[in-house]
């Protein structure tokens, strides 16, 4: 993946060519040739390149990567304050909390509408077979941060106890091959 140092890179290289650009037009003009004016269109369309790379530039691509943070997969986004994702149900309580750690860390941005309190959730959930033929979601816990407000720490993970018991007895009974 392309870093944000070789997006400043390719910045400085297309402002130089600009320059080179815009002396070309300036001499088009000075002498009269009959592509002045295409010259004055590829100046300004490499200026708006120049903008553009200047802003990929600036703003990060990657997100820290959170120690002891597991994979996970987003399952539901309603694009403003709440998002669900899937762990597996191997999960510990210390690799929950750094994966929503992570996930809200990766999902917080500008963008995005708080509701009413103006806050992002995000909720991790993984699926249980209790009987077979059937699969039921437990939600394991959840972490939230303020969108209005950058400058707030975010809140520490709530790890639903009761459910990652429920959770720990349903992978000691698959273990033992009780269903």
């Amino acid at each position: 993946m392309i870093s944000t140092a070789d997006f400043l890179t390719y910045t400085q290289w297309m402002a130089i060519a600009t320059v080179i650009c815009a002396v070309l037009t300036g001499l088009g003009f000075a002498l009269q040739w009959g592509i002045r004016f295409r010259l004055v269109g590829i100046t300004g369309f490499m200026g708006v390149l120049v903008v553009g790379l200047f802003g990929l530039s600036v703003v990060p691509f990657t997100h820290p990567l959170i120690p002891g943070s597991t994979k996970y997969s987003l399952v539901y986004d309603n694009g403003g304050n709440q998002l669900v994702i899937a762990v597996a149900p191997e999960i510990t309580e210390t690799a929950l909390k750094a994966t929503l750690q992570q996930a809200l860390g990766a999902f917080s941005s500008y963008g995005r509408l708080g509701g009413a309190n103006g806050s992002l959730v995000v909720r991790a959930r993984t699926i249980i077979h209790p009987e077979p033929g059937v699969s039921r979601p437990l939600f394991l816990g959840e972490v939230e941060r303020s969108l209005m407000s950058r400058t707030t720490p975010d809140s520490e993970p709530k790890i639903n106890q009761r459910n990652f018991q429920v959770l720990q007895r349903a992978i000691a009974q698959a273990s033992n091959g009780v269903q």
